[in-house]
């Protein structure tokens, strides 16, 4: 990769990484009225920690990664009614924690929302050692010239294992922050994972060479012996 396309890209990385930042500090911080938030500050902390850690590691060793995260834009219709409907989720899950906090709605034990926050974190973790696993995990649906079927470390278990650590992710999310409120948007994540890796594993077995074969092996799709 040239060296003027690493540089966009670190600035890109940068751009995201504020941006993300920002909506953070609105969505938590803004939104609660208060920055006397200690789970929102854990959560932030605990996350981005790794993050960095791992956008820098993958700047230097696999920057066509960084590239391929970086594209959002969804070319299948039906993932992009998918992606509209989680992002409205994804949103929920946010600030209904923070709006939670500013009026008290729910009491959350601290020993619960610690012991969500390391779920959250084990989850990410995983999620992490997909992206080091498989380098063609983008966050749009679609098959690039040259990828490959992954089948080794969590992939020999279950055929999604990205999905099954986001699933668990963001449904520990809103219990971190301290609410039982910001579960119920949580609710409705398996139907969106759900819809999404169907269509997905549709365009895979289509277009990916030696994914037909691979779904044979590997039976299970999230949940091992489940589904």
């Amino acid at each position: 990769m040239p060296a003027t396309d690493i540089k966009t890209l670190r600035k890109t990385v940068l751009v995201r990484f504020f941006l993300l930042l920002t909506f953070f500090g609105v969505s938590l911080f803004a939104v609660s009225g208060t920055l006397k938030y200690w789970q929102a500050q854990a959560y932030i902390i605990t996350l981005l920690l790794p993050m960095s850690a791992f956008a820098i590691y993958m700047l230097k060793t696999n920057p066509e990664f960084l590239e391929r995260r970086m594209k959002t834009r969804e070319k299948r219709k039906p993932q992009k009614i998918i992606q509209l409907a989680g992002l409205l989720l994804f949103l929920l899950i946010y600030v209904l924690p923070a709006l939670d906090k500013r009026f008290a709605w729910s009491n959350v034990p601290s020993v619960v929302s610690i012991s969500a926050l390391a779920i959250v974190l084990l989850s990410y973790l995983l999620i992490l050692y997909v992206f080091l696993i498989n380098s063609y995990a983008a966050r749009v649906v679609e098959v690039e010239k040259g990828q490959k079927v992954i089948t080794k470390g969590p992939y020999a278990i279950v055929r999604h294992p990205m999905y099954a650590g986001s699933l668990l992710f963001y449904c520990f999310t809103p219990l971190a922050p301290g609410s039982f409120w910001g579960l119920v948007p949580a609710l409705f994540l398996p139907v969106i994972f759900i819809v999404r890796l169907l269509d997905e594993e549709k365009e895979l077995t289509e277009n990916l060479e030696g994914y037909r074969e691979y779904i044979q092996k590997v039976r299970y799709r999230l949940i091992p012996g489940i589904w």
